[in-house]
C-alpha cells in the first residue's frame, strides 16, 4: 500500500535540445507505472517553449564527445512561465548539450540559462529536486548543490567535477540523495534513484510491485557504483 506522506503527486521534467533520452524516459515510465498504485500524480514535461524538443543538441557537441546518427523529439506540456506553481518534484536529465561547444571542459551556459533561472525560482517550493546523469552539472550553477553530496556520470567526472567545486562531489555513488536532493550516477542509474526515490516516498512495496511490472532487477545499493572512480 502506497504510504505518500508528503503527499508528493506532481512531478515536473525539464528537457532542452540534446538531452539524454533514458534520462527521462527511464524514470518517467517508473513514475507512469507507479501512478497505477498512487491516485492523483501527474507528470508536466517542461521546455523553453512548446516546440517539440530534439534530442539532438542544438550545435556539434565538442570534440571527444559522441556524435549520434540518430535522435528523437520530445512534446513539451508546458513552458518555463506556464509551468504548474505548485510541481512537488523537478527531475533535470543529463544530455551532451551540457558542454560547451567551444570548449568541452566548461558549462554551456548559454543553454542553461533559462533552466538556471527556472529551477532557481522554482526550489523553494519543491518537495524534491533529482538529476540524472550530467543534470548535476546543469543544477551545480545555480548554486544549489553548494556543501550538498552530489554524483554525476562518472564518465564526465574530470570535467563536471571542476564546473563547481563548492559541491561534495561524490565519486563513488550510484546515486545520493543529501536532504531533498537526489542526483544519480550515469544514464541507467537514474532508474535506480527513482526505485529507490518510489521506495522512500511511498514505500517498499510499491517500489516492489512495480519493479516487478517493469521486469526490471533494481539495485538497491547506492555505495555500490560499478563505475565508481578512485581519488587520490
Amino acid at each position: 500500500m502506497a504510504i505518500n506522506e508528503e503527499n508528493v503527486l506532481k512531478y515536473g521534467v525539464l528537457v532542452y535540445p540534446g538531452f539524454q533520452l533514458i534520462d527521462v524516459t527511464g524514470p518517467v515510465d517508473i513514475i507512469n507505472v507507479a501512478s497505477s498504485h498512487i491516485p492523483g500524480v501527474t507528470l508536466d514535461i517542461i521546455a523553453e517553449t512548446l516546440d517539440p524538443v530534439p534530442t539532438k543538441p542544438s550545435s556539434k557537441p565538442p570534440a571527444g564527445l559522441p556524435v549520434f546518427s540518430t535522435w528523437q523529439t520530445l512534446v513539451p506540456t508546458h513552458t518555463f512561465a506556464t509551468a504548474p506553481f505548485d510541481l512537488d518534484v523537478l527531475i533535470v536529465p543529463g544530455g551532451v548539450a551540457n558542454f560547451n561547444p567551444e570548449d568541452v571542459t566548461k558549462p554551456n551556459l548559454e543553454l542553461m540559462r533559462p533552466m538556471l533561472d527556472f529551477i532557481k525560482e522554482r526550489y523553494p517550493r519543491l518537495k524534491h529536486l533529482i538529476t540524472i546523469c550530467t543534470g548535476s552539472g546543469i543544477v551545480s550553477q545555480t548554486g544549489l548543490l553548494d556543501g550538498k553530496k552530489a554524483t554525476m556520470f562518472k564518465g564526465a567526472w574530470p570535467i563536471i567535477s571542476k564546473w563547481r567545486e563548492e559541491v561534495n562531489w561524490v565519486s563513488k555513488a550510484r546515486w545520493t540523495r543529501d536532504g531533498n536532493i537526489w542526483t544519480s550516477s550515469g544514464v541507467t542509474s537514474g532508474m535506480d534513484l527513482t526505485f529507490d526515490f518510489v521506495a522512500k516516498i511511498y514505500g517498499e512495496e510499491v517500489a516492489q510491485q512495480v519493479a516487478a511490472e517493469m521486469e526490471y532487477v533494481r539495485h538497491t545499493d547506492a555505495n555500490i557504483d560499478p563505475y565508481g572512480i578512485d581519488i587520490e
